[in-house]
């Protein structure tokens, strides 16, 4: 259906902002994405990542793809009023990426806390890696190849796999969100070159090798119980 990722992007992204209608009485609306406040400072993950990349990264990079996404979905509700399905279509690319964009930087940011803030898994989160992966330090090692080993931009992930009910790890290229691979996001790192690339310039493997001194596993524990 033409609908299907407009919709499933749209329903995912949170906001407090009110629906916007577009194309008069009757029409149908759609709900404004709004850049998330972080739960920390720019410079409260240094020296794991510097205050500029922050800053950026969430400023710049991320806002950037919640402006394109409202503007991709406000396009789309004006063309779905007119049953202009050819407009309907080609806005199909630019909300996928823009509305991932946003979607997947939402998950990262709360995937992250400042080094005295963190904690190793616990609970169940932890029963479930040393069961799918024999160990935490086995599943940092395999997430880490797979990561670093993204062609161009992308992403790394470890989903929750709601059919077998187990823990797995995949990747995705560019802004494409991890629900894109059946899996139920728990922990994202994004490998673009703009997470990174000003502090730790073309050494992708030291940035996703340190990155893990800031993950926030209580998050990730309770992206777990969500996705139940």
């Amino acid at each position: 259906m033409l609908r299907t990722t407009a919709s499933r992007l749209a329903g995912a992204v949170k906001s407090s902002m009110a629906p916007q209608a577009i194309g008069g009485a009757g029409a149908r609306s759609f709900v404004t994405a709004k850049l998330p406040d972080l739960a920390y400072d720019y410079g409260a993950l240094q020296p794991v990542i510097a205050a500029e990349i922050m800053q950026l990264h969430h400023a710049k990079h991320h806002n950037g793809y919640v402006t394109n996404f409202n503007v991709a979905m406000e396009k789309y509700a004006e063309a779905e009023a007119k049953g202009d399905y050819q407009t309907m279509i080609s806005l199909q690319g630019a909300i996928k990426f823009n509305g991932g964009g946003h979607l997947n930087h939402s998950i990262f940011w709360k995937n992250l806390a400042p080094v005295k803030d963190c904690a190793p898994p616990q609970g169940e989160l932890l029963t479930m890696i040393d069961r799918d992966f024999g160990s935490l330090a086995s599943l940092q090692e395999k997430f880490s190849a797979q990561t670093v080993a993204v062609q161009g931009s992308g992403w790394g992930w470890l989903g929750y796999n709601k059919a077998t009910g187990k823990l797995a790890i995949t990747t995705t290229a560019n802004q494409d969100p991890c629900v894109t691979t059946g899996l139920q996001p728990l922990l994202g790192v994004d490998v673009w070159e703009h997470a990174y690339y000003l502090q730790y310039k073309n050494l992708r493997p030291d940035y996703v090798k340190a990155i893990w001194e800031i993950v926030n596993w209580k998050d990730v524990a309770a992206n777990l119980a969500a996705s139940k």
